[in-house]
């Protein structure tokens, strides 16, 4: 299942207050490039009749079944790129793309 971080919980909240989405869930999708890498988007939607849900954090988290496949093992962050600048990121270990963060000594 996919998991989200604190700081990415606080940050979706923070957002949906910010455009009135505090009765939406938040949508999580991916999906398979032809080259093999992934896509990420998410927004935030209304509760769908095939949806996967999870709830962290007080963020209601929706996928579509084969969304909720490719994201089963993911961590979604929200992370300071460069000063000042933060994002969404995703660390999944089944994206080809996938490089895990070294471990400091």
């Amino acid at each position: 299942m996919l998991t989200i971080t604190e700081a990415a919980a606080s940050k979706i909240i923070e957002q949906s207050k910010q455009t009135d989405a505090l009765d939406l869930a938040l949508r999580v999708a991916a999906k398979t490039n032809q080259d093999g890498s992934f896509d990420y988007g998410m927004g935030f939607d209304e509760n769908k009749e095939n949806d996967v849900k999870t709830s962290q954090y007080n963020v209601e988290i929706v996928m579509d079944p084969q969304s909720a496949e490719l994201l089963d093992e993911a961590t979604m962050d929200y992370v300071e790129i460069e000063q000042g600048q933060f994002h969404f990121i995703f660390s999944n270990p089944i994206d080809p793309n996938y490089i895990p963060a070294k471990k400091s000594k």
